[in-house]
């Protein structure tokens, strides 16, 4: 089976603020539902995005809730990843947070990530950045430490001349200034 049953994200969210607001009920509601008082998540944090950018088809940004940060990647048609049947009934039945782990190829690279699926939002990749919150105390002090991953990778990067253009036109402001308005 291929990319064809890739249920692609509906054309109400074509604009990116449609998206994140989307995005952001429905790991409130998620939260509410599944998380709120339980040990893994941190009722200190919000549910929030920041740094949205367009990679060609590809939209991705980051994901803060209470349990986790993560990266979400949304495909504007079908996707170039093959959702074998196992993949697509599991990834539609778990309704959850992390779906069944898939590879597909961006940017001339391999990347990996889970397969998700929400009536609403279509089929998503999620790539779980983050999933110990509870010793942040607010949404900037999980940011701030990002921040922090990402200037070691820049210099390893650097040190190997490597590029990495997923992260390379996320501004240090922009990223830790909160929602950035969507083009």
């Amino acid at each position: 089976m291929n990319s064809a049953n890739w249920q692609p994200t509906p054309a109400a969210l074509a604009s990116d603020g449609a998206l994140l607001h989307t995005v952001e009920a429905i790991y409130l509601d998620r939260y509410r539902r599944h998380f709120a008082g339980t040990l893994n998540a941190n009722p200190q944090l919000p549910v929030e995005t920041r740094a949205l950018r367009r990679i060609g088809p590809w939209r991705l940004f980051l994901l803060l809730t209470p349990w986790m940060m993560a990266r979400l990647l949304f495909h504007d048609r079908t996707a170039p990843i093959d959702i074998t049947a196992e993949c697509s009934t599991a990834a539609r039945a778990q309704g959850g947070d992390i779906g069944p782990a898939i590879a597909f190829a961006l940017l001339e690279s391999t990347q990996k990530g889970h397969l998700n699926y929400h009536p609403q939002l279509g089929h998503y990749v999620l790539q779980p950045l983050v999933l110990s919150m509870d010793r942040y105390a607010d949404a900037d002090a999980v940011f701030t430490a990002w921040d922090a991953v990402i200037k070691t990778r820049d210099e390893n990067m650097k040190r190997k001349q490597l590029h990495c253009p997923m992260q390379a036109e996320i501004s240090r402001r922009e990223f830790l200034s909160g929602r950035r308005e969507a083009r």
